[in-house]
């Protein structure tokens, strides 16, 4: 796991729109037609209709996609009681792991206010305005009353997401840990050490799920949670054991399982050792667990452990359940989160951990051939078959328990549109960067002296993607990342002026003289442009000194873009190279080209743009779809653009009629396929949705990308190069730093690629 520091943390909350989340119109809003659709006097009808019937709140309004996340800060992360305001931060980023693995709008609501009588009261007369309520980070015992009057008065599910995520997850981890250990859930001896919301629901879970109640010892601070102890509270009184035990040492002598929620290092190797043979070690305490993993693998050859941590096997972490419970709850109506909801989720979690894993997953966390055992007890957070199988089991389980007032009448359409809910939201270069950390490549990037690639190659290099070689003058630097408090340890500084790179000066002088004689390159020529750090890093490339190379250009006719051809080279086959831009949207996933070298492309330009954006898709694993754009359709127009680009179709599809590729065709009909399909028949991307833009020159595609994404309408990545024959890159010298580190990502990925070829 990548280290975060403060000054991160803080800037990734504060940059561009503070906060983390934003509300999106779902309807057209352009007109006054439009506004007196969503307003007045268009709105009377559907609140009329609601008034009438309470159910159509989820036809006409976002109720049943919207969750409250609602907390009073008193329990907040491992920060404790931070109160309501400051915990909003956590709230957001909970909202937006519901958007972004589940698809669920999240509105997080902070409430100023202790008294758990007065919560409940706040929180029922909210209620309407949600289809379900994620309670979180309030402290126990409160907790409890607040989820279970809340629960009973309610008509919409609600769930403390602290106790029931963690039970949910961990009870899966458990039934197959036991598995793995040949053991009966009904025979096993249960120690608990935390009496917490989590430790209380965990163990209610479990007893749920065939634990023997009297099997189980839970301990809190002051011990072994005795009968004869005065003041206990009605759930520690729950699990109260009548042994002869005292302290977490004797508790833990022949015990099967070991739950944690409490706090770091509680547990020593002796504790582990005397526990019963092939035990299972539940570690869960945050940042640091009761045994450290390493320490509890090495006591016991015969344990499996599991802890909250992201950077060992067995993770027990919440939004493998959460998004998914909540998405399958909503989606069939139900009017609570019931136990035989959770038990479902349970068994989908577990199942699925015991199904072959995708090459995705794999490739997503560095691994190869992930199989269920004992260092993989849970499905990874990132695979993304959860949603398609914890939610139907939710909505199932609350159909056959008879609480779904809108049962899902059709599983097969169910799940495609859970599939088309799994948009990108960012897999893409979250993938990208995992698989680049796998081979971590040297990546040179150019301009070290400016704030957002300094920002950019130390995150890179913290996060493991790359070893970045920053170009520039070391004092600048050093004075620069210190000014924005920023550790160079894991970054690499060059500066091509130094007099101890003169030899490496000449070197590259010799090459490039060499390459581009007949262009007017002498040596001392070629050797003035090595003080130029484009020139330097590209030869660093070029003679094998680094992998990948990432340049930044000041316009869009920088001379750096031109000379790289000359060298680096193009690629065997093509006469032109090109650059592509990716498009995130609501409605999916487009690629975008040729946005930054060909400003007058021909019919032959274009063949090869297409060509090339054809491989570059299926290098980022989709299937290339795509139109040739034009103002034109398909004939309509005899003007030299148009007939150019019906050129450069009809050349595609005689010599690479494996392309999926058609036009000349106008923007709509590329993007609505029914439109296209309906109005000329004979195209040959028939019932097909088109990703890929091919535009007929610079201007075009390189403004429309640059409108959409100054409009909002999506994010944006690129220019990713096509058609050189290695990894030189360019990007705007004033790219924002996640712009800067998705290309890094995405050169050291082709670094890789070109290195397995």
């Amino acid at each position: 796991m990548s280290k975060v520091t403060k000054e991160m943390a803080l800037d990734y909350h504060e940059e561009g729109k503070p906060g983390k989340i934003e509300i999106v119109p779902t309807k057209p809003y352009a007109s006054q037609h439009d506004l007196a659709l969503a307003y007045s006097p268009g709105v009377a009808y559907p609140c009329l209709e609601i008034e009438k019937d309470p159910e159509d709140a989820y036809r006409y309004t976002n109720r049943g996609n919207l969750v409250g996340v609602i907390s009073n800060g008193t329990a907040v992360l491992g920060l404790g009681d931070i109160g309501a305001l400051a915990g909003k931060p956590v709230m957001e980023g909970k909202a937006l792991l519901f958007k972004i693995f589940a698809g669920l709008d999240a509105f997080d609501i902070e409430i100023n206010e202790k008294d758990p009588d007065k919560i409940i009261e706040i929180v029922k007369a909210i209620a309407p305005t949600f289809g379900g309520i994620n309670l979180e980070d309030i402290k126990a015992p409160e907790c409890f009353k607040i989820e279970t009057r809340l629960k009973e008065e309610c008509d919409i599910p609600v769930m403390h997401d602290d106790q029931h995520g963690t039970a949910i997850i961990s009870g899966a981890g458990l039934l197959n840990a036991l598995q793995i250990q040949g053991k009966k859930i009904g025979d096993i001896r249960l120690v608990v050490n935390g009496a917490g919301a989590a430790a209380i629901s965990c163990t209610r879970l479990y007893v749920a799920l065939g634990v023997n109640p009297k099997n189980v010892v839970m301990c809190d601070s002051k011990g072994v949670i005795r009968a004869d102890r005065e003041g206990l509270n009605s759930q520690k009184r729950e699990f109260a054991t009548t042994r002869d035990l005292h302290t977490l040492q004797e508790a833990m002598k022949d015990a099967d399982v070991f739950l944690g929620l409490s706090v770091a290092d509680v547990v020593t190797p002796e504790m582990v050792l005397s526990m019963a043979p092939r035990p299972i070690v539940f570690a869960l305490a945050n940042p640091n667990p009761e045994i450290a993993y390493d320490l509890a693998m090495q006591t016991r050859d015969d344990i499996i452990v599991a802890t909250g941590r992201s950077d060992y096997p067995n993770q027990i972490n919440n939004v493998i359940g959460f998004p998914y419970i909540f998405r399958g709850a909503l989606d069939c109506g139900a009017t609570a989160i019931n136990e035989a909801m959770k038990i479902a989720a349970v068994h989908a979690i577990a199942d699925l951990a015991k199904e072959p894993v995708p090459s995705v997953v794999d490739e997503a966390y560095g691994m190869n051939n992930i199989t269920f055992g004992r260092e993989y007890i849970l499905p990874k957070a990132l695979d993304p078959r959860l949603l398609l199988c914890v939610a139907p089991a939710v909505a199932k389980a609350a159909a056959q328990s008879g609480i779904a007032r809108r049962p899902i009448p059709d599983w097969a359409a169910y799940q495609t549109k859970l599939r088309n809910l799994m948009g990108d939201d960012g897999k893409m270069m979250r993938h990208i960067s995992d698989l680049a950390k796998q081979t971590p490549k040297r990546v040179v990037i150019c301009e070290g002296n400016m704030d957002n690639t300094l920002r950019a190659a130390v995150r890179v290099a913290q996060e493991g993607v790359c070893r970045p070689v920053v170009l520039g003058n070391e004092e600048m630097i050093e004075k620069r990342a210190a000014r924005l408090g920023l550790s160079l340890d894991k970054v690499e500084i060059v500066n091509p002026r130094h007099d101890r790179e003169a030899e490496t000066r000449e070197r590259y002088a010799k090459i490039l003289a060499s390459k581009k004689a007949r262009e007017g390159f002498t040596f001392n020529f070629a050797l003035d442009k090595m003080f130029e750090r484009s020139y330097f890093g590209m030869m660093m490339v070029e003679t094998g000194d680094a992998d990948a190379c990432l340049a930044s250009t000041y316009s869009a006719g920088e001379a750096t873009a031109s000379d790289v051809v000359s060298i680096i080279g193009l690629q065997d086959g093509y006469s032109h190279f090109a650059t592509m831009h990716i498009l995130n949207t609501r409605k999916g996933t487009f690629f975008i080209a040729d946005t930054a070298v060909n400003p007058d492309a021909d019919k032959d330009a274009l063949v090869d743009i297409a060509r090339l954006a054809d491989h570059t898709v299926r290098f980022f694993a989709q299937e290339p779809v795509m139109a040739m754009l034009s103002y034109s359709n398909f004939g309509s127009s005899q003007h030299e653009e148009a007939t150019m680009v019906a050129a450069a179709v009809k050349e595609l599809h005689e010599k690479y009629p494996s392309l999926i590729v058609d036009g000349e065709m106008q923007v709509e009909y590329a993007l609505d396929t029914k439109l296209r399909d309906e109005t000329y028949p004979f195209n040959t991307l028939k019932g097909k949705c088109v990703n890929t833009l091919i535009f007929p020159n610079l201007t075009a595609a390189n403004c429309t990308g640059k409108m959409l994404l100054s409009m909002g309408i999506g994010s944006i990545v690129g220019p990713i190069q096509m058609g050189l024959k290695k990894p030189v890159y360019f990007t705007n010298s004033n790219a924002s730093e996640q712009e800067i580190c998705d290309l890094v990502a995405i050169a050291a990925l082709d670094a890789i690629t070109l290195e397995r070829k």
